[in-house]
């Protein structure tokens, strides 16, 4: 006869444990202590064998009852329900190791070596604030597309379309390090292309030629900081980015090489770069230095000396010459990037100069020299072609050096 719920309940213990029979192997083990064990005897390979099915009442009769069909029709398949247990077991401890945080901390760690401390702690960070939340328990092999989109989509909610299209792309990095290390099939990133939304890029506003006339008479007649008119002149003549001149060091510049060296740590990219001096870079770092060059830095603040003059203070004298929309301090590079490869100049040697270099490790051992040959006759291209532009057609700073000594 086969068990009832009420007869598995009212079960007592005995001296001895005993079985309560349900038939095709499975029975209820009732131990003198007066627990309560499923249990499944079955033959496999000639050899009788036990598997248990949980504890009664957590495991009820129609609980155990599934349970021991499932393992009858693996046994039925060919299939040893021990072995299959196992298994599951094994996959299912594999799936935990290889969750998607557990990898992403991974690849992160392989990969931190060749990124800057900025921009790997930046990549944790963004990680551990909008994905791993959602997805960083989830075995990576079961996370599909649908569902990382659905996680992308709360940060463009948010309106960070941009960093939601980072996230994308750091996750697909993420997949083909698995990949590559065995622990997934696919790239399910790739499934999702199209799919964010991005920002509308909003170019930098720049001088075209027939406008750095009237720039560099206004410049000229700027009566704001000496300073800031000088940073300005500095700023249009090497074009790097306003961060790179703000912090420059009087240690970086070599004026007897028409160097200007600056360090990897304070670059973009994390590599050195070279700006070749200009003879009208020269004049203009003299004329500073006749105002900095008790400092260290070359542009220190007015209100604290051991801070760099601030953004606002380049982007305000811009304006007060009435370029407000009209030009940004950023977009100075975007004329000289116009203006030399209109001239003729390698393109790649401009971007060089620009600074706009893969982050790949390889390449930055050597990147920083390259192309200087051509970058120094470029850099004086570039200044003498400002000079036509100036009112008096050459750098004129004789109404600063007067004032200054």
């Amino acid at each position: 006869m086969r068990l009832t719920d009420a007869k598995c309940k009212s079960a007592k213990p005995k001296s001895k444990p005993y079985k309560l029979f349900d038939g095709s192997g499975l029975f209820l083990l009732v131990d003198k202590s007066g627990k309560k064990y499923w249990r499944y005897k079955y033959r496999f390979g000639g050899k009788e064998k036990l598997l248990s099915l949980g504890v009664y009442p957590n495991v009820s009769l129609n609980q155990a009852r599934k349970e021991h069909r499932t393992n009858k029709e693996l046994l039925e398949e060919g299939n040893d329900p021990s072995l299959e247990r196992k298994k599951s077991r094994i996959n299912l401890a594999v799936a935990q190791e290889n969750d998607f945080e557990s990898i992403s901390r991974e690849w992160h760690e392989v990969n931190k070596e060749r990124w800057s401390t900025k921009y790997e702690r930046n990549v944790m960070a963004r990680l551990e604030g909008n994905i791993f939340p959602h997805l960083g328990s989830h075995p990576i092999q079961q996370i599909n597309a649908m569902e990382l989109l659905s996680v992308l989509r709360i940060v463009e909610g948010r309106g960070a379309f941009d960093l939601a299209n980072r996230l994308l792309r750091m996750c697909g990095q993420v997949f083909r390090f698995a990949v590559a290390t065995g622990r997934v099939e696919r790239d399910i990133t790739v499934d999702l292309k199209g799919a964010l939304k991005t920002r509308k890029v909003k170019h930098n506003a720049y001088l075209k030629e027939e406008d750095m006339n009237e720039f560099f008479v206004l410049l000229q007649n700027y009566r704001g900081d000496y300073l800031t008119r000088l940073a300005l002149e500095l700023l249009a003549l090497t074009f790097v980015r306003t961060i790179e001149l703000r912090g420059a060091r009087w240690s970086e510049i070599n004026t007897d090489k028409k160097e200007w060296r600056v360090p990897a740590e304070r670059m973009k990219m994390d590599t050195l770069h070279i700006v070749p001096l200009s003879k009208q870079s020269i004049r203009v770092l003299k004329t500073i230095k006749k105002i900095s060059g008790n400092r260290e830095l070359v542009f220190p603040n007015t209100y604290n000396p051991l801070k760099c003059m601030s953004e606002g203070t380049l982007i305000n004298a811009i304006y007060r010459m009435g370029y407000r929309s009209r030009l940004t301090a950023h977009g100075l590079r975007s004329t000289a990037s116009t203006i030399l490869n209109e001239n003729g100049f390698n393109p790649d040697a401009v971007e060089r100069q620009l600074a706009h270099i893969e982050r790949n490790n390889v390449r930055a051992a050597y990147n920083h020299a390259q192309y200087l040959g051509e970058r120094r006759k470029m850099m004086q291209f570039y200044a003498d072609f400002i000079d036509k532009k100036r009112p008096y057609g050459r750098l004129y700073l004789d109404d600063i050096e007067l004032k200054i000594g």
